[in-house]
Formats: C-alpha cells, sequence, structure tokens
C-alpha cells in the first residue's frame, strides 16, 4: 500500500467532535420517532376489554290518570276582565245607555233610531229598535216552547211627547210624589229608548202589578232573561237606588254580553255595575 493512501484512509478515519455530535443527535431523534411509532401501534391493535352490562331494575311509578275536568289555577281559572267601556252608558243610541232620575237622555226628547214593530202578541202595538226587537221575538217562543204558556208585550217604545201623557196621567192618580216611583218623567224614561218593554202573561193577570213576579212568566223571565241580553231594570228592594218601586214586569235590553256578566256576577242594577251614583231622586 502506498504512503499516499495510507495518508487517505488515515484522514477518513479522523471525524471532528461537531460531525460526532450531529449523528449522536440524529440517533436520538430517530431512536425516539421509532419508540412513539411502536406505542401508537400497541394502543392502536391492543385488544379491549369488554364492558360487563349491569342490571337496572326500574323504579315502579304510578300511571297518572287523565282528568275529565281542566286544572284550575289556585285562585280560580282565568278569567279575562269585563271591558266596561266597550259602549257608552251617556250615548242614547248606545245599548248601554244609563238613564235615571239623574241621568236625563241627552237631548230629552232623543227619538231612537231603527224602530220596527215587534211580532209578538200584545196590549199595546210594541216598537222597539230591531236588535231588541229580534231578541224579545226569540225569548217569548223560547218561554212558549219551553213551558206551553205565553207572554205579551204590555207596553215597549214610547216617544217624549207619548211620556208626557202617561207621567201626567199617573201625576193625576196618584200625585207627583207617588208618580214618581212609577212612572219616569219625560226624557227620563227607559221606554223612550227603544229598548225596554213591559211584559205580561197570557191570560193578562198581575198586569203591571208586582204580583207578577208570581206568575210562570215573571220567574221564567227572572231566571233565563239574561240569555237573550235583558235584565230586570228595577229589582226588589233596590228603590234606593234606582228610584222606582220593584217591576218584575219591566226588562231592558242591553245584549247578551253584558245581561250575561250581570247574571254571572249576581249585580242587579245598571247604577251598581257602572259605579253611578244611587238615583233615587231627581235634581233639585
Amino acid at each position: 500500500m502506498t504512503d499516499d493512501l495510507r495518508r487517505d484512509r488515515s484522514q477518513l478515519r479522523r471525524v471532528s467532535p461537531r460531525v460526532r455530535r450531529r449523528r449522536v443527535i440524529a440517533v436520538l431523534i430517530l431512536a425516539a420517532l421509532f419508540a412513539a411509532i411502536v406505542v401508537s401501534a400497541v394502543l392502536l391493535f391492543a385488544p379491549r376489554p369488554q364492558e360487563v352490562p349491569v342490571a337496572v331494575t326500574p323504579t315502579p311509578t304510578s300511571t297518572p290518570t287523565p282528568s275529565s275536568t281542566p286544572t284550575e289555577r289556585p285562585d280560580g281559572p282565568l278569567k279575562l276582565m269585563f271591558d266596561k267601556r266597550k259602549f257608552s252608558i251617556d250615548d242614547p243610541a248606545s245599548l248601554w245607555v244609563v238613564v235615571n232620575k239623574l241621568r236625563p237622555l241627552d237631548p230629552q226628547n232623543y227619538a231612537a233610531p231603527d224602530l220596527v214593530q215587534t211580532p209578538v202578541k200584545f196590549v199595546n202595538s210594541p216598537v222597539l229598535r230591531q236588535e231588541a226587537a229580534d231578541k224579545i221575538v226569540a225569548m217569548f217562543a223560547a218561554f212558549k216552547a219551553e213551558t206551553g204558556k205565553e207572554m205579551q208585550a204590555q207596553s215597549a217604545y214610547r216617544s217624549y211627547d207619548v211620556q208626557v201623557n202617561v207621567y201626567n196621567g199617573w201625576v193625576n192618580q196618584l200625585g207627583q210624589a207617588g208618580a214618581d216611583l212609577t212612572s219616569a218623567r219625560p226624557g227620563h224614561s227607559e221606554h223612550q229608548t227603544g229598548l225596554a218593554m213591559d211584559i205580561s202573561a197570557v191570560p193578562n193577570t198581575c198586569a203591571l202589578d208586582q204580583c207578577f213576579a208570581d206568575t210562570a212568566q215573571g220567574k221564567w223571565l227572572a231566571a233565563n232573561a239574561y240569555k237573550w241580553g235583558f235584565i230586570l231594570r228595577y229589582p226588589n228592594g233596590m228603590t234606593a237606588i234606582t228610584g222606582y218601586e220593584f217591576e218584575p214586569w219591566h226588562y231592558r235590553y242591553v245584549g247578551v254580553e253584558l245581561a250575561t256578566e250581570m247574571h254571572t256576577t249576581g249585580i242587579k242594577t245598571l247604577e251598581e255595575f257602572f259605579g253611578l251614583p244611587a238615583a233615587p231622586d231627581y235634581a233639585k
């Protein structure tokens, strides 16, 4: 072997410290990668332990029985407030107008609109406003179908001028104090609104008399008139509020909504229902 060849081999064997460090680092990195690969393979392919199902005994619960009645709130069923401002109590053409000794019609010679003949039996030919007339016809028919008996109209709409004559007739018979308990002064009468009717029995017994309350007609009206929108306007024992004696024959149309609300709440007079002052006497 020549001296040159030996010299070259000797140089190859001598490696610098920097190169040796790089080789060591490379070997360590490769070893770490290899170890990571082995661990991942073991975790991936190793058999997993089977889960043993645990038997759970269900706790018996009672099945609720459906109720036939709706569940109520603790303070009773939810009820919407009745809108007392839905219709005017001042406008004479309103179904809810309140007319009494302190609340005359405005104007006092008011003439009701849409007046029609009411096709029912009568003593005096009855005229009412259309809606009230339709309800009277239906109510009279329902009474006859239910009881086999009949009712009739004693008196209905009266104009201002007619009321003048009616009132003066009572004054002549009873004096003004007595007349004021029985008949309204002109401009203060519900009959002038076209929404009120005096009702009597067939045959005509107890007409315009408090004994009408004890007839089949009077009892049925007191219990059922609200269903057709009528209220007993001058109830027994309410003279200090309404200003009139008990008139079991005088029914006023206010509409089914208001009549039903008054029946449900037990409020007997329009004055009480709308929070109006009692009207026992005329303003001086």
